[in-house]
């Protein structure tokens, strides 16, 4: 699973979003009860070609929303969202859950397109004042092949102020469109006063290469992830462990 559960990453992937122009329909505003559209409901498919899993994530944006539902196209849930007892009048925000990653090797990508099939799956929910929410989301199953890296290589050594990511660009045919790439080197070292260190850098379609600043590696163990992300959101990434001297 890529480093994006952060308030950071959640801001990323919005920007993302937006950047793609992924289709999320909300209902319009009308008379009476008529439900108001999510600020932000969507889906996609995160496909690790290295470890060979994918997982569905979730992505929910709201102003004091208490309740979110997740129907699929057939109109079984999917997933049920609450705030209860102390925050239920309080309200929650943004969310991201992800499902559980399984290899392909215990659940083939193919089962794991037939229990996630493309379509509209809605986003329905309620506010702490009892405001009806109402979104959908067309979930695609153009994943990318994902990248190659190139620099740096699987266990390799390299100095702070050398720091180069390199890949070979997605060429996965027709429906994809890769639209983007998103890289991100994260800190191994785990702990505090370091919960997480990380370097995350979304870049256009046709980049191959990001210099990292001097400035974030220092000497230990590191992983560099590439996402090639589709136009429909769905993305697919390539990782590789390294050090810094």
């Amino acid at each position: 699973m890529s480093k994006v559960t952060t308030r950071a990453g959640l801001a990323a992937a919005a920007a993302a979003a937006a950047l793609l122009a992924i289709p999320v329909h909300g209902a319009l505003v009308g008379a009476g009860s008529a439900p108001i559209a999510f600020d932000d409901a969507r889906l996609k498919i995160e496909y690790n070609s290295t470890d060979g899993d994918a997982g569905l994530q979730f992505f929910v944006d709201a102003e004091e929303w208490q309740h979110v539902q997740v129907t699929s196209p057939s109109g079984r849930k999917v997933a049920d969202f609450s705030a209860a007892q102390v925050i239920r009048d309080f309200g929650l925000t943004e969310l991201f859950s992800e499902s559980s990653e399984p290899s392909f090797d215990e659940f083939p990508f193919e089962q794991f397109k037939q229990l996630f099939p493309e379509g509209d799956y809605t986003f329905t929910g309620e506010t702490i004042d009892g405001e009806k929410l109402k979104s959908v989301f067309t979930l695609s199953h153009a994943v990318p092949e994902g990248p190659t890296i190139t620099s740096p290589e699987e266990d390799a050594t390299v100095a702070a102020d050398a720091l180069v990511v390199t890949w070979l660009p997605d060429d996965s045919p027709a429906p994809v469109d890769v639209a983007m790439y998103e890289v991100i080197v994260v800190d191994d070292a785990v702990g505090v006063p370091n919960p997480e260190r990380s370097f995350d850098v979304m870049l256009p379609g046709d980049a191959t290469s990001v210099s990292v600043p001097s400035q974030f590696p220092t000497p230990g163990s590191y992983k560099v992830e590439v996402l090639a992300i589709d136009r429909s959101g769905n993305q697919t990434l390539s990782e590789v462990p390294f050090t810094v001297a």
